[in-house]
């Protein structure tokens, strides 16, 4: 429970006003078809978060070192860094109308490939290196993930007025911030 429960906070906070939330938003606006554009989102999300939390997972049991889980701690306070720096897309860019695939293969491929190398599947990588129930860590992802994108596409233009996205982006940060200092703790209370 506790892998899905930080899983998914720590990756609905850290979305909140990341690219991938811009896409949803664009998306949204653009095609005005909220229903496949969530089950896009909801699809390509759960198959690039469990491919990223099963690298973790399977990086994890390979090097159970301490050196390893430092640098797991690490890479949580380096993506408290991160997570403080906003992320842009360009809206003026032109988005192609929907191929013959229609709304949901075009928000799918388009929001798999965004999400590759961003912050939230970083964070999936490292949480599942943390964690050891990898369905867990993928389903908190996922669910945060929804959890930031669902209301951005529903609701994204009168969200983006009304939500203090950089006071989510600083708690998400100590969020991050604290779990990489908690598993230090855990390290030099294991190794004294």
């Amino acid at each position: 429970m506790e892998a899905l429960l930080t899983s998914a906070a720590l990756v609905a906070l850290a979305e909140m006003g990341d690219k991938t939330q811009l896409l949803a938003m664009l998306l949204a606006t653009r095609f005005r078809k909220p229903v496949p554009i969530i089950f896009g989102i909801f699809a390509a999300t759960l198959a690039n978060h469990f491919l990223a939390a099963l690298i973790g997972h399977s990086i994890a049991g390979v090097l159970t070192q301490p050196w390893f889980r430092y640098a797991v701690a690490a890479s949580f306070i380096l993506m408290a860094g991160w997570t403080l720096i906003p992320d842009k897309i360009d809206e003026d860019a032109p988005l192609a109308a929907p191929s013959k695939a229609g709304v949901f293969v075009t928000t799918l491929i388009a929001f798999f490939l965004v999400e590759m190398g961003d912050k939230t599947q970083v964070a999936t990588v490292a949480l599942g290196a943390r964690f050891d129930n990898l369905f867990a860590v993928t389903a908190g992802t996922t669910l945060g993930m929804m959890a930031a994108n669902v209301p951005a596409v529903l609701f994204g233009e009168a969200l983006a007025k009304k939500v203090p996205i950089r006071a989510l982006q600083v708690g998400a940060a100590l969020l991050f911030l604290g779990l990489g200092l908690w598993m230090i703790a855990g390290l030099q209370g294991w190794l004294g």
